[in-house]
């Protein structure tokens, strides 16, 4: 079994969906999607008395912005950043929540978020996107309790960004652990 914590918000889990969908389909490992509020990423304005820390911190943002972009292209995937960072809250109660194989509404979710700048924090957005993918509607304030517990869980694992991947007790973040993780699958 293979555990997965994503976020639609994190440009990482993003840029890893493609090929971790791919692992699952050339091994057909069992997977579990699990969701996990990360960090909304920014780049921060400069300020012209900005100090040589916050000068650093805006420079790794934007070289870190670039590189996203860059797999992004190479992957042919439409990424684009907004100028406001995004929210993920109620798409993450909806996957906390989902019964049976929750690809069809992972997809979908991220491809809102960062093709088309949706905001998943509107339970509206979130479910007209679970009614688009033939998924019922959730109890809203049970799959808040459900992300709730997921986080306590995951932070207890050591789980602190995503994409998270789990297997056999080992923690690996990012997916350029996926060679190393499809290694490890039996």
């Amino acid at each position: 079994m293979l555990t997965i914590y994503i976020d639609f918000k994190s440009a990482a889990s993003y840029l890893a969906l493609g090929p971790t969908l791919k692992l699952i389909e050339e091994t057909g490992v069992e997977v579990k999607w699990l969701p996990f509020f990360s960090k909304p990423f920014s780049v921060p304005e400069e300020k012209p008395d900005e100090t040589v820390g916050e000068r650093h911190r805006r420079v790794r943002a934007i070289a870190q912005r670039d590189t996203h972009l860059h797999y992004a292209g190479v992957q042919g995937i439409d990424m684009q950043f907004s100028n406001k960072p995004a929210g993920s809250e109620a798409a993450l109660q909806a996957l906390s929540g989902l019964q049976g194989d929750p690809a069809p509404f992972i997809r979908p979710a991220f491809n809102a978020c960062w093709s088309e700048q949706a905001d998943l924090d509107d339970r509206g957005v979130a479910s007209k996107i679970l009614d688009q993918n033939g998924y019922p509607q959730p109890d809203w304030e049970a799959a808040k309790a459900a992300l709730n517990k997921i986080r306590d869980e995951a932070l207890e694992q050591k789980v602190f960004e995503t994409p998270t991947y789990l297997i056999d007790g080992q923690i690996f973040l990012g997916r350029e652990h996926l060679p190393w993780i499809k290694a490890l699958l039996p």
